[in-house]
């Protein structure tokens, strides 16, 4: 299974660059008022619908833009391209991310970054690495020194809940946060002790579903903000573990 996880995101990787290389001749289109799809993202998630339904027929896909294919208790949970308006604007975070699901538990788990050249890959009870060396969340830091980041799913939404209370509580409190625009790599940015979390509301199954096994084999914590088991991904707030607990009582102020 590794290997053919691997060879997936090699050969996504590269469609992504070569269309990424072409950027003013690809065809981009807006799925709402504020959120982009591009030819790129149609073109990788058809390979990879292709060649998964090649090798193992029997398996459900579901992707972001085609939506779910199959039945089945093993499932395939794909996002072509996480970050697709860093993809259109040139800009280098954006990631391929391929989950591998057997009766509803997550055990394969890859996040890739095409320009970077860095491949996040995690199976479930044997950690988690970056390029083949083990990766581990970060340790000791005192809050105000903490890094976080967050996204606006629920902003590009036009959401009445959104992100800006959590934020303005939880900003002055920290050191900074880092606004990526890709989950799945703020997810595994979270698992290499790049950041010691990550926090959003209104993402999707195919957003997150390789990002929270990789954090949780690299040692850290994914819940919604009241530290339950997430359900419907309205709420998803990952960590190093340390910092969890407190995080969550700043969010529960906010509840009311």
């Amino acid at each position: 299974m590794k290997d053919f996880i691997l060879e997936l995101v090699s050969h996504a990787s590269e469609m992504a660059l070569s269309y990424k290389a072409k950027l003013n001749e690809i065809e981009v289109a807006y799925k709402s008022s504020k959120d982009l799809v591009t030819e790129a993202d149609e073109a990788i998630e058809k390979y990879l619908r292709q060649k998964v339904k090649e090798t193992y027929p029997d398996h459900v896909f579901l992707g972001e833009e085609f939506g779910e294919e199959g039945e089945g208790t093993h499932r395939w949970i794909v996002d072509p391209i996480d970050g697709t308006s860093s993809f259109a604007f040139d800009q280098p975070f954006f990631s391929i991310s391929i989950a591998y699901e057997v009766e509803g538990v997550v055990e394969w788990a890859c996040v890739h970054s095409p320009v970077l050249q860095e491949t996040f890959l995690a199976q479930r009870g044997h950690g988690a690495t970056l390029n083949s060396k083990p990766i581990h969340v970060s340790r000791g830091r005192e809050f105000h020194q903490l890094i976080m980041a967050t996204g606006f799913a629920c902003i590009r939404s036009n959401l009445e809940k959104n992100n800006l209370p959590y934020l303005n509580e939880l900003l002055p409190q920290i050191s900074d946060i880092r606004r990526f625009g890709s989950a799945a790599l703020d997810l595994a940015y979270v698992a290499a002790g790049r950041l010691d979390g990550f926090w959003e509301l209104n993402l999707n199954l195919y957003d997150i579903a390789a990002g929270k096994l990789i954090v949780e084999e690299a040692g850290g914590r994914v819940s919604d903000f009241s530290n339950n088991a997430i359900s419907d991904c309205q709420e998803v707030f990952a960590s190093n573990g340390e910092i969890h607990s407190k995080v969550v009582e700043l969010f529960s102020k906010i509840e009311g």
